[in-house]
């Protein structure tokens, strides 16, 4: 008896070996050796796509992991992404890979959130998967970093469920570029559309985390978002609170500098330009710009008309000719030394306040949040070092944060609703500042 059981678990171990040994040898098989252009052309779209933001770790040891984002639902931790066969994906195979990217289908049928943007990535096709392989299991150091499990309350921890999410809310498929516009316009789109995945933040999301569509036909598409207590702008021809009086140079600009003469890159923002849009070509950022703009101005927000009066209105309530408005003081005392009293900014320190989209916005949580906590904009070759906005929540009671926030969106020609003190305490109360 003894002896048919050894010889029945010698069986059983031999079997496990040679299925192994086979899974080892058609991993070998499909898995191709190194080509040195397309792990630099890998290299070049991984930066192009942001990978870095989200799965570096948290002591930026590159892609391997452990950051959250911080959903409605709970935060939903990036993976490791890195060759270590253990903790990262150095044992996916081409196949595996491209399900993973583009379908949110890991090995194992495990199905991905999507705070994973592959319904923008499946936009690519099959020669940039297979470059972005290349790269990630040749040109990046392996890291043995284990990334934290995501723990999401039921019924959110039913990935199952995600099988459902990607048929309705995620049928993005491969980019066709429209013959009626120019080859510009095509890598424009295609690179905001899909391997930049804009939408991901600048695009609303519905009740299910869905984004709100994925190209320029879907009409909410790029008119802003919330995603983890940011408020990604509007990005169509909006005049108020979009790019609808921003040139195609002061976009290129931004996203290569981190800053222009209208606006700073901030929070969320900011690694992005660090990461990528910095290393962006000149072409593929005008690219952007030339797509961008084309975009027809849509979910319109504030106003702002740089007239003699506003502006003199602004000036009698900050100087005490009339009756002060509220926030006008705490401007004066707090802001102005940076953003100046005409809300002009000053160069190469801080802003304009002036006619700022940030300002405009239909949302004011990322005005209110950079009163509260500060950012800081990210240091590029092209612009040496980052300027940084302080933090004003030891010295603001949320009232006051209303107050000056309000001032701002009704100063000096800009029209936008007033902020409510409870806006503050809600935001104060979800990022624990």
């Amino acid at each position: 008896m003894t002896t048919r059981l050894v010889t029945a678990a010698l069986c059983a171990a031999a079997l496990a070996l040679l299925s192994a040994c086979q899974r080892h040898d058609e991993f070998a098989h499909t898995r191709p050796p190194p080509d040195a252009a397309q792990i630099a052309l890998g290299e070049r779209l991984a930066q192009a796509g942001d990978c870095a933001s989200c799965h570096d770790s948290a002591q930026r040891v590159p892609f391997a992991g452990g950051l959250a984002v911080n959903s409605p639902f709970g935060p939903i931790y990036a993976s490791n992404i890195t060759p270590d066969p253990q903790h990262g994906i150095g044992n996916y195979t081409p196949a595996q890979f491209a399900a993973a990217l583009q379908r949110g289908v890991a090995p194992g049928g495990k199905r991905l959130y999507p705070a994973m943007p592959y319904p923008s990535f499946a936009a690519l096709d099959g020669s940039e998967i297979n470059a972005l392989y290349q790269y990630f299991m040749y040109g990046v150091q392996a890291s043995p970093n284990v990334a934290p499990q995501t723990h999401l309350p039921f019924p959110f921890n039913q990935r199952w469920v995600m099988t459902f999410w990607r048929f309705f809310f995620a049928r993005h498929g491969r980019y066709e570029a429209d013959p009626a516009r120019s080859a510009q316009w095509n890598r424009g789109a295609w690179l905001v559309q899909g391997l930049g995945h804009c939408g991901a933040c600048h695009t609303p999301r519905g009740p299910a985390y869905n984004e709100m569509g994925y190209t320029d036909r879907s009409p909410l598409y790029l008119t802003g978002g919330v995603t983890d207590h940011w408020y990604a702008p509007n990005l169509t021809g909006d005049p108020g609170s979009g790019l609808g009086r921003w040139s195609e140079d002061e976009i290129v600009t931004f996203l290569r500098d981190g800053h222009n003469d209208r606006a700073y890159a901030f929070g969320a923002m900011a690694p992005v330009v660090g990461a990528s849009t910095q290393h962006l070509s000149d072409d593929d950022l005008h690219s952007i710009a030339v797509y961008l703009k084309s975009l027809p101005a849509r979910e319109p927000s504030g106003q702002y008309a740089d007239t003699p009066a506003a502006r003199a209105g602004t000036m009698a309530a900050l100087h005490g000719g009339t009756p002060e408005r509220p926030g006008a003081g705490l401007y004066l005392s707090f802001c102005a030394k940076c953003h100046g009293a005409d809300g002009n900014g000053t160069q190469g320190k801080a802003p304009p306040l002036a006619g700022s989209s940030l300002a405009l916005s239909r949302d004011a949580t990322s005005m209110l949040r950079l009163i509260v906590e500060g950012s800081e904009s990210p240091a590029t070759p092209g612009d040496g070092t980052s300027r940084k906005m302080p933090a004003f929540r030891a010295q603001f009671t949320d009232t006051e944060i209303a107050q000056v926030a309000s001032f701002v969106r009704g100063a000096w020609g800009n029209a936008a609703p007033p902020i409510a003190p409870a806006e503050v305490t809600r935001l104060r109360e979800a990022i624990h500042r």
